[in-house]
């Protein structure tokens, strides 16, 4: 018989961090996009459990069931909540997945405590490396417009998620796929995806991927208007030695929900 798994971690400000820990075996932890929460990862954590694996995927703190604290939503805090994970849970010998800011989350996790728990790396849709517009990242976007779509978000985030719905899915998605995500996002209080939404805007991964020794897969999606790949995936695949980069025809952001069978076959 397993032993009884509580579904609360306790982050390094006290905060209570929820987890889904399901399964035994080689464990596989997911990381969640923005205002997404462990949710989101179910139908793979069906698929794997009874594949033999265990897995583990983290409510961020203010998401889900997670405490929302009026702060550590800034990239190193988000990744010790990923570290206390890993140790409380006794993690090791992981794969690791992240999806969109996810990636961030688990780039800086392995910059700060290390790759000793780790044996892959997997990151869908990423936002690494660095997405603000610097005088050494010429190509990236301009910070006003980050400071834009941040207003916009801010002035009526509902009509945001309805006008920027139809580029993060496929034409063949369903309704009811939809709409729960759409419910998911927008349970996040406003402030707390504000403030997510800035740390991804302003996070610059650049010098934690070229510290990286992990085997590292990259998937994206050629058609993903949130991380366009040539900012994204591209250059993410230059700085990991030794990485992957798998390009997905027609993919959109949303991958992890619009090409699952070919993520969990792949």
């Amino acid at each position: 018989m397993e032993p009884i798994r509580k579904p609360f971690v306790q982050a390094g400000d006290e905060t209570n961090l929820c987890v889904q820990d399901w399964g035994s075996g080689r464990p596989i932890v997911f990381l969640s996009a923005w205002t997404f929460n462990s949710s989101a990862w179910g139908e793979y954590i069906n698929a794997l459990t009874d594949g033999g694996h265990r897995c583990v995927a983290l409510d961020r703190r203010g998401h889900g069931r997670s405490e929302a604290p009026c702060s550590g939503y800034d990239v190193d805090t988000l990744a010790d909540d990923v570290s206390a994970v890993f140790e409380q849970r006794d993690l090791s010998d992981a794969i690791l997945v992240a999806h969109s800011m996810g990636s961030i989350e688990a780039v800086r996790y392995l910059a700060r405590h290390g790759v000793g728990r780790v044996k892959k790396l997997i990151l869908i849709a990423p936002t690494t490396p660095f997405l603000k517009q610097t005088v050494d990242n010429p190509d990236g976007i301009p910070r006003e417009f980050i400071d834009a779509q941040i207003r916009s978000i801010g002035d009526d985030f509902p009509k945001w998620v309805l006008e920027n719905e139809g580029p993060f899915f496929t034409e063949a998605t369903l309704a009811e796929t939809r709409n729960w995500i759409k419910a998911m996002m927008l349970s996040v209080a406003l402030p707390i995806a504000l403030e997510c939404r800035r740390t991804i805007g302003m996070a610059d991964t650049r010098g934690d991927l070229a510290g990286l020794d992990v085997p590292t897969l990259i998937v994206e999606g050629d058609k993903d208007a949130s991380a366009p790949l040539t900012l994204t995936g591209v250059k993410t695949e230059r700085l990991i030695r030794g990485s992957r980069l798998i390009v997905y025809e027609g993919g959109p952001h949303g991958l992890p929900l619009t090409h699952r069978q070919r993520l969990l076959n792949g």
